[in-house]
């Protein structure tokens, strides 16, 4: 066991030891195959690996042909479909995600990601420099992967939620590999980078936690669509690469496997610290507040409610700013519930206001030619790789 894991295995093994022995043995783990995939492409040119994982992701088995069987038989594995998939299940997910994207989205980056940050994974983002140097870049990616799954069609094999996913998983393989060889990073105290319990985390925290986040905004959903919302998010975690044995089957299993992690996982380091308050401090500039005191405003607005909801002893171990969150979330959830009600007695402006919630979630995605590349790191640190 890593040894930053040592005191908080024995916490969680008190309320959960069967998945708590899952998720420490998982933070030992990367991705076997995607691993193995990136192992193979070092034996190559790295021109035709490139173009291998762009036309694998891109086409379908023929545009493979020149490939080794190995690169060949990853492509064939993720393409097929698990038999759980049902695809028309996951349309009142999308509705309702799209319905709700304002707050879907406060509450992903002013929480969600914020929790995710405070794990062990900011080892791997601080030393690559991938949100501290890139922090804007890195959100609108982020952004942009939700609009995409969320969108119809969009984990179908030609979806470009599809395709991002199986970026994510490739970059983080690269990244791992990257890690591995890196002096700064410490295996004996963190395991493996980006390992695959990190990767169950976030995407439990993507889906499970994310709809407890944003109900404490007001989003309320039905169970039909909290259930699809669920397998949508579980059918990209599939294709992100996480182990079968850590994938969610529901909500309730999410936010458990959430519970035990954050058990298990050491209290904020510094990196946490610097990686939390970076992304606050990105958001302003990701939703286009470029003149400085705008952006100081909204980012001491995001603060509080991110204090709200991710709640004062998280927020102090992450050295927030100290302010009284009394009311913040009521006033919100008020707010939200009012424009429904405005939008159902009014349905035109409900469209427009969808319509405007919908052109402002592209804004603050990232789009074009190099939002869409496939091309993978080369160097572990970002400041030598250029953007991605």
């Amino acid at each position: 066991m890593p040894t930053a894991y040592l005191e908080g295995y024995a916490r969680a093994a008190g309320v959960d030891r069967a998945l708590a022995d899952r998720y420490v043995a998982a933070t030992r783990i990367g991705d076997p195959e995607a691993d193995a995939l990136m192992a193979e492409l070092q034996r190559h040119n790295p021109v035709d690996a490139q173009s291998w994982i762009a036309r694998g992701i891109e086409g379908d088995p023929s545009a493979l042909d020149d490939a080794p069987e190995s690169v060949r038989a990853f492509f064939a594995d993720i393409d097929a479909t698990p038999p759980w998939v049902d695809r028309a299940g996951f349309l009142p997910g999308c509705r309702a995600f799209h319905r709700n994207s304002e707050m879907f989205v406060g509450a992903f980056v002013a929480a969600v990601l914020i929790e995710g940050f405070s794990t062990l994974i900011s080892q791997s983002f601080s030393i690559t420099g991938r949100i501290v140097d890139q922090g804007v870049r890195r959100l609108k990616q982020n952004n942009r992967q939700l609009v995409e799954i969320f969108l119809p069609g969009g984990l179908d094999r030609t979806g470009d939620g599809w395709k991002l996913s199986v970026r994510v998983r490739l970059v983080h393989a690269r990244i791992r590999q990257l890690l591995a060889q890196d002096p700064e990073w410490d295996e004996s105290a963190w395991g493996t980078p980006l390992s695959a319990a990190h990767m169950a985390y976030a995407t439990a925290s993507f889906s499970g936690l994310l709809l407890k986040r944003a109900a404490m905004l007001g989003v309320t959903l039905s169970d039909e669509e909290r259930t699809s919302f669920m397998q949508v998010w579980r059918y990209s975690a599939h294709l992100m690469g996480v182990p079968h044995d850590l994938l969610f089957t529901s909500e309730d299993e999410a936010l458990w496997l959430h519970r035990i992690g954050s058990t298990c996982e050491p209290p904020p380091t510094m990196e946490s610290i610097i990686l939390a308050n970076g992304l606050i401090n990105s958001a302003p500039l990701v939703a286009g507040f470029t003149e400085p005191k705008s952006r100081r405003a909204l980012a001491r607005k995001i603060y509080r409610i991110s204090r709200a909801m991710i709640g004062d002893d998280l927020a102090d171990q992450l050295n927030y700013p100290p302010m009284n969150t009394r009311g913040t979330l009521a006033l919100l959830r008020l707010k939200n519930g009012a424009e429904q009600v405005l939008y159902r007695i009014a349905p035109s402006l409900g469209a427009r206001r969808r319509a405007s919630q919908f052109q402002t979630m592209l804004t603050v995605s990232l789009y074009g030619e190099q939002g869409a590349s496939y091309r993978l790191p080369q160097h572990a640190h970002a400041e030598k790789d250029g953007l991605l």
